[in-house]
């Protein structure tokens, strides 16, 4: 799941969509990464904890050849030496001593034709994952920033500086991507820079729907005394794009704009949303990346709350159950995200509930340690 700094344009001298790799019908992938905790204790584990070489001989002995999709457009992740759906995510340095400082794992789910196809794979990946890890006293949690950790330092891996600042920066970081793929019909003009702005102006209230990372230093996060609901938006929205164009991988969308969940229901929801912001022509909405940066910023603190979300999100929903119909998707999973809506309450307002009644970051963990429909 590699990102960096300054992005959003970096296929603009490309053509997006490219119609050497068009398709003729819609695919969707998961990227998920993952904290990783001890058995039995729920210990949040970092990069000082475990190495390279033993996280990955754990990943490589899980068989996969069995699942449904396509697994030939998944690239190997070096240091690995095998392709596969599952990766060692972390800092890679430059002497060579070691081959990765690891900050947890990510699934990728092969290339589907559905959604539905698609959340089948990553269900059975993870229940695998998970199998795997807790012979060795280890479990993946789905929560978005480490609950411990809030900052990384690391040599100049020879990247760019911007690069160099970015792979820092998500050390303490665990999200999901969003990949969707759409037939070449309903490209014929599509404009890259227009959509940007699009995704500029809706992603901060999508993004307020998924909010889910409250901790911060083994504690709530706090700004100005108040709970904040996003430690991990609050940190990227300076730096982060929402998404990136790869039109060299028969025009893959890659959304950024979702934290983790362990409900398969809102990652199916943030699929729909997703695919509507390609699909809806009457979105007029549209905004400069400073806005989107300040807007997130709100998001970050407020969730749900934060200033003119409802009304974006709004705009997304209306008439989207029909929309999704007439090209073959089930809309009834998006019934999960209004009723989020109308109850201004989201994973984020759940993780605080759980530790105030608890009064430790555990119980979350725990919580965020199984997939749940």
């Amino acid at each position: 799941m590699s990102m960096f700094l300054n992005t959003e344009n970096q296929n603009l001298a490309n053509v997006f969509p490219s119609r050497e790799t068009a398709l003729d019908h819609f695919q969707f992938g998961l990227e998920a990464e993952f904290l990783l905790v001890s058995l039995p204790d729920y210990k949040p584990l970092w990069y000082k904890d475990f190495d390279f070489k033993t996280l990955n001989a754990i990943l490589e002995d899980i068989p996969f050849d069995d699942i449904k999709g396509r697994f030939d457009l998944l690239k190997l992740e070096s240091p690995s030496k095998k392709i596969m759906p599952f990766v060692v995510e972390g800092y890679h340095l430059p002497d060579g001593n070691k081959d990765l400082l690891p900050k947890g794992i990510e699934i990728r789910t092969p290339a589907c034709s559905s959604i539905g196809e698609c959340l089948d794979a990553y269900k059975e990946l993870h229940l695998r994952l998970q199998n795997a890890l807790a012979k060795h006293n280890l479990k993946a949690v789905a929560l978005s920033h480490h609950p411990i950790e809030t900052k990384f330092s690391g040599p100049c891996n020879k990247r760019r500086y911007d690069y160099w600042q970015w792979a820092m920066e998500v050390m303490t970081t665990y999200g999901p991507d969003f990949n969707i793929s759409v037939p070449q019909s309903l490209l014929e003009d599509f404009n890259q820079e227009d959509f940007e702005e699009l995704v500029n102006y809706y992603s901060p209230a999508l993004c307020a729907l998924s909010v889910g990372s409250p901790f911060y230093k083994n504690d709530l996060w706090r700004v100005n005394g108040e709970l904040g609901r996003s430690y991990r938006i609050h940190k990227r929205s300076v730096i982060a794009p929402p998404i990136e164009f790869h039109e060299d991988e028969e025009n893959r969308f890659e959304f950024k704009v979702f934290e983790m969940s362990p409900y398969l229901g809102d990652m199916s929801a943030y699929f729909l949303l997703s695919l509507l912001l390609i699909l809806n022509k009457d979105l007029s909405g549209r905004s400069d990346k400073a806005t989107r940066i300040y807007e997130m910023g709100e998001v970050a603190r407020l969730g749900l709350k934060a200033k003119n979300v409802k009304e974006k999100l709004g705009e997304v929903l209306k008439d989207s159950g029909p929309l999704l119909k007439a090209f073959g998707f089930d809309p009834s999973p998006l019934s999960l995200i209004k009723s989020k809506i109308e109850n201004e309450q989201t994973l984020a307002d759940e993780l605080i509930d759980l530790y105030l009644e608890k009064g430790s970051i555990r119980p979350a963990l725990e919580y965020l340690s199984n997939l749940k429909e």
